[in-house]
């Protein structure tokens, strides 16, 4: 199998720092689907979506192209985990209420996703993406970290990420639209945790690969000064940008 693999040498502090999505996300999904029976998280990593949808309904088959990943997933009853791509889910047809893939429709062949999205979907069921991109964090800080994401690794993300920063609107989306609300992550994070997590994008796996050189410590410098009394806990927030749409039938 061939994908572009950005997380599996660094899956562990994938699962461990990547912010979880918020309850209220999973609530309002469930409630568009037809029915609770089945849902699929596609390119799941470590499962943060689909132990989410896993509250909501009876069975959640999560599949993600990375064995790394995978294996450092959050196991659940009622998740099953599969190492499979975007064009194979492995499901029935007309068999799931609803599919997921959060955070990873950018690295997706989207026409092959969207022909198994159209196979497996039930009659009025839902596909849901999503997507998050700089946080937030203060007036002080913000201006630090959008010029550490934008030009010290900025040369360093992969192609696929301007669909992140554009918001998804750059993806092809071939489904009526539903109007979501705006949902947003917000986490209380400590500096080593805000750090840990940024040492997790892409682009600065990619920087200390090609550079032999770490950034994130001189960037932690930098934010030291402003998180506060020993770099403690400060709120994080990442908008999400939600695109919901619905099978006909």
């Amino acid at each position: 199998m061939s994908f572009a693999d950005h997380f599996s040498g660094h899956a562990a502090d994938y699962a461990r720092f990547r912010p979880h999505y918020p309850p209220v996300l999973f609530s309002f999904l469930a409630g568009l689907a037809p029915t609770r029976a089945l849902a699929w998280d596609c390119g799941t990593g470590n499962g943060q979506a689909a132990v989410g949808l896993a509250e909501h309904f009876a069975a959640v088959v999560a599949t993600d192209p990375s064995s790394a990943q995978l294996a450092e997933a959050t196991a659940h009853p009622r998740v099953t985990y599969r190492v499979g791509a975007e064009t194979g889910s492995g499901l029935a047809d007309a068999s799931v209420d609803l599919v997921s893939a959060a955070q990873a429709l950018h690295w997706f062949d989207c026409e092959a996703f969207y022909a198994e999205v159209r196979r497996v979907l039930r009659p009025r069921g839902v596909l849901a993406v999503w997507t998050y991109g700089i946080p937030r964090v203060s007036p002080a800080i913000d201006p630090l970290i959008r010029a550490f994401h934008t030009q010290t690794v900025g040369p360093y993300w992969p192609s696929e990420r301007r669909h992140v920063d554009a918001g998804y609107v750059t993806l092809l989306f071939p489904f009526p639209e539903l109007g979501p609300p705006l949902f947003e992550l917000k986490v209380d994070l400590e500096l080593p945790q805000f750090v840990q997590y940024v040492g997790t994008w892409s682009a600065v796996q990619r920087y200390r690969s090609t550079l032999k050189h770490d950034p994130v410590p001189a960037f932690a410098n930098q934010l030291l000064s402003h998180w506060g009394s020993g770099g403690a806990a400060l709120p994080v927030t990442w908008p999400l940008v939600l695109r919901v749409g619905r099978m006909g039938g």
